[in-house]
C-alpha cells in the first residue's frame, strides 16, 4: 500500500507576517555585511563594560531559577482545584455556571459543593465557590491550585479581596487570576479605560507585576459572553502550577460526597450519638496511609478507621490522538449539586438520576445510572436470572435452545458496572444479531417487556420492538433507521465460517464508513489513525457550530442489525441462499479481502495469539472475527490484492489457478520474500557461529567483519521480531538512526560537560529521582501498590471516620466545603510553640498579651492565649504588655505541633461581617519546645529602719529568712540613686536584712530591688467548630472573649485609683523680693554689673507734649537752604576726615617703623652688653679656680 503523504506546510508569500519575515531577513543580512566590512567597529570596546553586561545577564538568568523539586505528580493527577472568590453579588455562581457550560456543554442551576469536570485530554478541574465567610476563605486558600478573584469594577476593591490575598500570602501563594465584572455599568468609555487601568495596577501591587486580569464586559441573557468565557477557559486549561510546600508535604481531600453509615436503630434511640461517616473525594498532595490521623477544619482531629480507593467517577478520556473531546468524554461530577446520582437534603439522601449525555425519547426523566436503576426496578434476584438465562439464536424460535449459561459473563459485567453497553458487546462477540433472554420466555413481547429495564432506560411503547436493548436515540434517527431497514437486503444472519462472520460485521458498518476507510478495515494502522484524526476533526467542527450527532457507528450498527433481524422474521434466512451467497462473495471481493488471512488465518504476533484466542471464543462454540483489531501487519507488506470483479471467474480453468498460485507457499515469491532467499541472506548476515551444545563451529559463506561488528554493537538493542517474516527497509533505517542517536548521546554525555551548570545538574538529578520513583511501582497493581506506598494522589478514595459529632451530619451545608487534611505523626500532639509575630499594618488596634487570639495554623483554626515578648541584647526574653507598632516580636502559645517555617494568621474574631480589616497579625513558627523562658520585671521595695554610716538594716522587702538567703549578693539601690548590696539576713524582724551602700542613707530613702519573674504560658487550645453550627449560623462562632469585651458586655466599669485621676493644677503667682547688694560689694563690682539707679522713663502726659509747628513758605525755603548747606558742609567734612585718616595711617606706619628700628637698636645694645658681662664673669670664674688650686 502506498503511504499517505503528509500535507506540507505552505509558507506565507504575502501579508503582514510575510512582510515582517522579509524585513527581518533583510536587516540580518545588512548587519552581517557591516560586520564583515568593518569588524573593528563591532569589536569589544571596553572589557570592563562587557564584563558588567555579562554579569548582569547572568544575574537576571539566575534570578529566574527556582529550587528544583522532585516531581511527585502521578501519571493521572487529581483535578485542579479552582476556587472562585469574591464579595457577595459579584457573579461567582454565574461564572462557574458559564465555565461548566463552556467545558461540558451542560447547564448546572445550583452550585453546591465541589463540581468536577473534564476540561481536556489530560486535565480535570474542580470548581469550588467560596462564600463570604472568613472561615471558608481560610480553608479554601490552603487547598486552592488556582484562584479566580472576582472584582466588581463598578465598586472597586472590597475588604474581602484584600483579606483573601493576605490569607493566600501566608498559607502558600497559589496562582491568582483577577476577573473584572459589572463593566457594563460604565457608560463612558474613557471612565471605563481609566478604571481598568487603576484596578489593574492596584491588583499588580498586591499579587505581582504583570498578573493576569480578565475583563467580563457584560451579560447576555443572564450569562457572560461566550468568547470571553472561552478565553478564560483556555487560560485555565493551559496554566502551569508551582508546587506549594504545605500541599506537597501533606495529603488532603476536598470532600465531594458524604454518607452517614451509623446504624439507624442507634440513631433512632439516641439522636445525639456519635456518627460513623464515609467521606469521598480525590486524594491530593502526598501519599495517605491507612489508620492515620486527619483534621477536618471546623470539626476537629479524628482517626481514620478505614480507607479504600474506588473507580474514578470522572475519568480522563482514553489516550488517543485527537484534537478535542467528544461529548461522552465531557464529564461532569457534582454529587452535592445533584449531578452524579446523589442529592443531600436536611434529613435524607435522595437519589437523582438525570439524563446528562443520553437523548431522551420521552419527556419523563428516567434514571441513567445503571446500578441504582437496576436496584430500583428489579423484581427477581440475580441468581434466578442467571439460572434462567438463555441465548436465542433466532427471534422467532419457540423456546430457544440454551447453549450455555451466561452467568459468568454477565456477572462480571454487572459487578464492574460497566454500563448499558455490555449487551452491545455481547452482540458483537457473537458476531450475529443475538437476543439475550433473561426471563427465559420465548416470545418477542416477553423479551421486550420483562427485564429490559435492567439494561437501559425505558422507551415509548411504540418504539420498544426497535430499541429494547439499544441506547435511546432521537426520533428522527429512528425513523431513518426504520426506513433503511426496509430497503437494505437481509444480511447473513448465521454463518458457516469465520470469514462470513467477518462479512456480516463489515457490511453492517454501512456504505459511508466503507468508502471513508478506503479498504474496509484491512488498511494499515497508520492509515487507520489518519482516518480517525479526520473523523475527530469533523467532530470538532460539528461541536463548534453547535450541531451534535446522535451516536457513533457501533450504536447505529446494532440498531440496524436488531431491527433488521426482528423485521425479517424467524426462518426466512433459508430463502434465496444461492443469490445471497453470490452477493456476499461480490461484496467480499469489493472489500479487498486478505488472501494471506484466508490461507493462514489471522496474522498476529506470537505473543498475543494465546490471549486473543481466549478472548475471542465464547463458550467454546463461536469464534469472533474482529478485522480491525487483528490487523497487526506492517504497512509495506504485500497483504491484499485490489481488484473489482467485472464478471464471475471460472476457477476450473488453469489460467485462473495460475493467477493466484504465487500467493501460496508452493508458489514463486519475490526475492525479498522467498523463504530460501531469506535464509541465505541470514547466513551471509550473521556469518560464523558456534553451536554451544555440540561445540561445532559453522563458517559463513561470506565473512564480512563489518556486519559482525555491527551486530555485536547492537547486542543491547532488542532483537527483531521473529514472528514477522518480512524484513522492512524502513524498520532497518530507523534502527540505524536510533543506534547513531544513542552513540551520539553517549559521546555528548562523556565530553560535553563545559556548559553544564550546577543548576542543570541539580535539575537532572531531580528528574532521575522522579523517573526512579515512577518506575518503582509502575508494573504493580493498585491493590499491592497501596500496601507499600499508601494511597497515591489522584485516586478517588473513600475515608471512613467513626465518632464524628452528630451535628456534623445534621447541620451539614453543601455550600461550606469540607476538607480532610492529613497529619504527620507529630502533628497530632499539642505543645508549646515559639513564633515570630507582627501586627498587620492595616489592623487598627494593637494586640494585648493574654487576650485570646484565633490562629489559622496548618490545617487548623483554633483559639489560644499568646504571650508577647521581645529578646534583649543579653538574650533575655522580656514580656511585653502590647505588640510593638511597626516591628516583629516573639509570641509563645500552647497549640498543635506544626513544622518549623509554617506561616500563620491571627484574628480576634471570625464571626459576622465587619467593615474593618479582620487579619490582626501574621507570623511564622520558629521553635517547637519550651526552651524560651519569658520573664517579667518585678520591683521589690524596702525601707531602712537603722542606719550605721554606710550600713543599713532594711525591712519590708522580704517575708522570710529563706527569701533573703536566695537574694544574697543581689544589687539594690535607692530612689536617689545610691547603690548597694544585700549582705545577710537578720533574725528579727522576719525578712529584714543587712545591706551596705556607697554612701550614708537617710531614713526617708526608699530602697528597691529589680528582679525578673518567669511567666508561664497559659494552656488553652480551643478548636473552632464552625461546621457543627446550624445551617445559616456557621459564620457566628465565638470563643473566649477578651477582658475588655467581658467588661463591656457585662457593663462593668473600672474604679480608677485616686492617684491616677487628673486634677486641675492651680499655681499661685510668686512674688520675688528685690535684690539687695551691699555697698562694699557694689564698689568691687565692675561698672557693667553695678545696679543702675536710673528711673524708668514714664509716659509724657498729653498736656506736656509740644504741639506741632506749621512753617510759613518763607521759613520753609530757609530751612531747605540750611539743609542744603549742611549737606555740603557734611560732605566736605567727611572728605577732609578721610584725607586726615589716610595721613594719620601713614604717620602710624612711619612711627611703627621707627619703633621697630629703635627696638632693634636696643636689642643689639643689650646683646653687646650681655656678651661683655658674660666674658667678665668667665674671667672671674677662671681666676677663682686658679687661686684654689694654688692654695691646695
Amino acid at each position: 500500500l502506498e503511504e499517505k503523504k503528509q500535507k506540507q506546510h505552505q509558507q506565507k508569500h504575502s501579508g503582514p507576517k510575510a512582510e515582517k519575515k522579509k524585513l527581518k531577513q533583510k536587516n540580518d543580512s545588512v548587519e552581517e555585511d557591516e560586520r564583515k566590512r568593518n569588524p573593528k567597529a563591532f569589536a569589544v570596546q571596553s572589557a570592563v563594560r562587557m564584563a558588567k553586561t555579562f554579569h548582569r545577564a547572568q544575574d537576571i538568568k539566575t534570578k529566574k531559577h527556582h529550587i528544583p523539586i522532585v516531581d511527585r505528580t502521578p501519571l493521572e493527577p487529581p483535578p485542579i482545584v479552582v476556587v472562585v472568590v469574591g464579595p457577595p453579588k459579584v457573579g461567582k455562581s454565574t461564572l462557574i455556571r458559564c465555565l461548566i457550560k463552556n467545558f461540558t456543554r451542560q447547564k448546572l442551576t445550583d452550585i453546591c459543593g465541589p463540581v468536577t469536570i473534564v476540561s481536556g485530554k489530560k486535565r480535570r478541574l474542580t470548581f469550588v465557590e467560596c462564600n463570604n465567610d472568613i472561615n471558608t476563605m481560610i480553608d479554601v486558600a490552603k487547598v486552592a491550585d488556582l484562584v479566580l478573584m472576582l472584582i466588581d469594577a463598578s465598586f472597586g476593591f472590597e475588604m474581602e479581596t484584600f483579606e483573601f490575598l493576605n490569607i493566600c500570602q501566608v498559607h502558600g501563594f497559589p496562582r491568582i487570576m483577577g476577573v473584572l465584572t459589572h463593566l457594563d455599568a460604565f457608560k463612558n468609555n474613557k471612565t471605563l479605560r481609566k478604571t481598568k487601568k487603576n484596578l489593574k495596577h492596584r491588583f499588580w501591587t498586591e499579587v505581582y507585576q504583570g498578573a493576569k486580569l480578565f475583563y467580563l464586559s457584560g451579560m447576555v441573557y443572564g450569562e457572560y459572553q461566550n468568547q470571553e468565557v472561552k478565553n478564560l477557559g483556555r487560560f485555565i486549561s493551559v496554566m502551569k502550577f508551582r508546587p506549594l510546600v504545605w500541599q506537597t508535604s501533606h495529603p488532603y481531600v476536598v470532600v465531594d460526597r458524604l454518607e452517614d453509615l451509623t446504624d439507624h436503630e442507634r440513631v433512632r434511640t439516641d439522636p445525639k450519638c456519635d456518627r460513623t461517616v464515609s467521606l469521598y473525594g480525590y486524594l491530593r498532595g502526598t501519599h495517605l496511609k491507612n489508620k492515620g490521623q486527619v483534621h477536618i477544619p471546623g470539626v476537629g482531629d479524628f482517626q481514620v478507621s478505614d480507607v479504600n480507593f474506588l473507580p474514578d467517577p470522572c475519568p480522563l478520556p482514553d489516550t488517543q490522538k485527537k484534537r478535542a473531546l467528544n461529548e461522552k468524554e465531557r464529564l461532569l461530577y457534582a454529587p452535592m449539586a445533584g449531578v452524579g446520582g446523589v442529592v443531600y437534603d436536611k434529613d435524607a439522601v435522595y437519589i437523582d438520576l438525570p439524563a446528562s449525555h443520553v437523548r431522551q425519547l420521552q419527556e419523563e426523566v428516567r434514571p441513567t445510572t445503571e446500578l441504582v436503576q437496576s436496584l430500583i426496578e428489579t423484581h427477581v434476584t440475580l441468581d434466578a436470572k442467571m439460572a434462567a438465562s438463555k441465548v436465542s439464536l433466532f427471534s422467532g424460535s419457540a423456546n430457544g435452545t440454551q447453549l450455555y449459561s451466561l452467568s459468568s459473563l454477565l456477572h462480571h459485567n454487572y459487578r464492574s458496572e460497566c454500563g448499558w453497553r455490555y449487551n452491545h458487546r455481547l452482540y458483537k462477540k457473537l458476531g450475529i444479531a443475538t437476543i439475550i433472554d433473561f426471563s427465559g420466555s420465548s416470545s418477542d413481547e416477553d423479551d421486550d417487556s420483562s427485564e429490559s429495564d435492567q439494561e437501559d432506560q425505558e422507551q415509548d411503547e411504540d418504539e420498544k420492538n426497535i430499541t429494547s436493548h439499544a441506547p435511546p436515540v432521537k426520533k428522527q434517527k429512528l425513523e431513518e433507521i426504520k426506513g433503511e431497514s426496509e430497503v437494505i437486503p437481509e444480511v447473513l444472519a448465521f454463518a458457516d465460517s469465520e470469514d462470513e462472520l467477518e462479512k456480516s460485521e463489515v457490511e453492517s458498518e454501512g456504505e459511508d464508513e466503507a468508502e471513508r476507510a478506503g479498504d474496509s478495515g484491512h488498511s494499515s494502522e497508520e492509515s487507520k489513525e489518519e482516518s480517525d484524526e479526520e473523523e475527530n476533526e469533523d467532530e470538532v467542527m460539528e461541536e463548534e457550530t453547535g450541531t451534535a450527532k446522535g451516536y457513533d457507528s457501533e450504536e447505529e450498527e446494532q440498531v440496524c442489525v436488531i431491527s433488521l433481524f426482528l423485521s425479517t422474521g424467524a426462518l426466512k434466512w433459508k430463502e434465496g441462499l444461492q443469490q445471497k451467497a453470490t452477493e456476499a462473495f461480490l461484496r467480499h471481493q469489493e472489500a479487498a479481502p486478505n488472501l494471506r488471512k484466508q490461507v493462514y488465518g489471522s496474522v498476529v504476533e506470537a505473543d498475543d495469539s494465546e490471549e486473543d484466542n481466549e478472548e475471542e471464543e465464547l463458550g467454546g462454540l463461536f469464534r469472533v472475527s474482529r478485522p480491525q483489531k487483528s490487523k497487526k501487519v506492517q504497512a509495506n507488506a504485500l497483504d491484499c490484492s485490489h481488484f473489482n470483479p467485472d464478471t464471475s471467474h471460472n476457477w476450473d480453468l488453469e489460467e485462473m489457478l495460475n493467477s493466484i498460485r504465487d500467493c501460496f507457499v508452493t508458489g514463486t515469491w519475490e526475492e525479498g520474500q522467498d523463504a530460501a532467499m531469506l535464509l541465505k541472506e541470514d547466513e551471509e548476515l550473521y556469518g560464523d557461529f558456534e553451536d554451544l551444545e555440540t561445540g561445532k563451529v559453522h563458517k559463513g559463506s561470506t565473512g564480512e567483519q563489518d556486519q559482525a561488528e555491527e551486530s555485536e554493537i547492537d547486542g543491547d538493542e532488542a532483537d527483531e521480531d521473529r514472528g514477522v517474516k518480512v524484513d522492512d527497509e524502513e524498520v532497518q533505517k530507523n534502527k540505524r538512526l536510533e543506534k547513531k542517536r544513542r552513540l551520539k548521546e553517549r559521546f555528548d554525555a562523556e565530553y560535553d560537560d563545559d556548559d553544564a551548570t550546577y543548576f542543570d545538574d541539580l535539575k537532572e538529578e531531580m528528574q532521575k529521582q522522579a523517573e526512579l520513583n515512577r518506575a518503582e511501582f509502575e508494573d504493580m497493581d493498585d491493590e499491592s501498590r497501596v500496601q507499600y506506598e499508601g494511597f497515591r494522589p489522584g485516586m478517588y478514595i473513600r475515608l471512613e471516620i467513626s465518632s464524628l459529632p452528630c451535628e456534623f451530619v445534621t447541620n451539614f451545608d453543601p455550600h461550606y466545603p469540607i476538607i480532610v487534611g492529613g497529619l504527620s505523626t507529630s502533628e497530632g500532639n499539642v505543645g508549646y510553640l515559639q513564633m515570630r509575630l507582627k501586627k498587620h499594618r492595616w489592623y487598627d488596634r494593637i494586640l494585648k498579651t493574654r487576650d485570646p487570639l484565633i490562629l489559622s495554623l496548618g490545617w487548623r483554626r483554633f483559639q489560644t492565649i499568646p504571650l508577647y515578648h521581645i529578646e534583649d541584647h543579653n538574650g533575655r526574653h522580656r514580656l511585653l504588655k502590647y505588640t510593638p507598632q511597626h516591628m516583629h516580636c516573639g509570641a509563645s502559645i500552647w497549640g498543635p505541633i506544626t513544622p518549623q517555617g509554617t506561616g500563620f494568621l491571627a484574628f480576634q474574631s471570625v464571626s459576622g461581617v465587619k467593615a474593618n480589616f479582620r487579619i490582626a497579625a501574621t507570623g511564622v513558627i520558629l521553635d517547637l519546645d519550651k526552651s524560651v523562658t519569658i520573664v517579667k520585671k518585678l520591683k521589690l521595695i524596702g525601707y531602712p529602719y537603722k542606719i550605721f554610716q554606710n550600713t543599713c538594716f532594711i525591712k519590708g522587702m522580704f517575708n522570710t529568712v529563706l527569701e533573703v538567703a536566695k537574694f544574697e549578693g543581689a544589687s539594690i539601690r535607692t530612689v536617689s540613686g545610691i547603690r548597694g548590696q544585700i549582705k545577710k539576713a537578720l533574725s528579727t524582724p522576719p525578712g529584714a536584712f543587712r545591706a551596705t551602700f556607697e554612701d550614708r542613707l537617710l531614713m526617708s530613702d526608699i530602697v528597691f530591688l529589680r528582679s525578673w519573674y518567669p511567666v508561664p504560658v497559659p494552656q488553652l487550645y480551643n478548636p473552632i467548630t464552625s461546621l457543627l453550627l446550624p445551617v445559616g449560623q456557621k459564620d457566628t462562632w465565638s470563643g473566649m472573649r477578651t477582658l475588655g469585651q467581658l467588661k463591656h458586655d457585662l457593663g462593668i466599669r473600672n474604679k480608677p485609683s485616686t492617684d491616677s485621676l487628673y486634677k486641675t493644677i492651680t499655681r499661685a503667682p510668686r512674688h520675688f523680693n528685690q535684690l539687695h547688694i551691699p555697698k562694699e560689694l557694689q564698689k568691687a563690682l565692675p561698672f557693667k554689673s553695678k545696679p543702675k539707679l536710673q528711673q524708668l522713663k514714664g509716659k509724657t502726659p498729653r498736656d506736656l507734649k509740644r504741639p506741632s509747628v506749621i512753617r510759613e513758605p518763607h521759613e520753609r525755603k530757609v530751612v531747605e537752604l540750611l539743609r542744603a548747606l549742611s549737606t555740603v558742609h557734611n560732605y566736605k567734612k567727611k572728605a577732609a576726615h578721610t584725607v586726615h585718616h589716610a595721613k594719620h595711617k601713614e604717620f602710624l606706619q612711619q612711627k611703627e617703623k621707627e619703633e621697630e628700628a629703635k627696638l632693634k637698636r636696643k636689642k643689639d645694645a643689650q646683646k653687646k652688653l650681655y656678651r661683655i658681662m658674660g666674658q667678665r664673669d668667665q674671667k672671674k670664674l677662671r681666676s677663682s679656680l686658679k687661686g684654689t688650686t694654688q692654695d691646695d
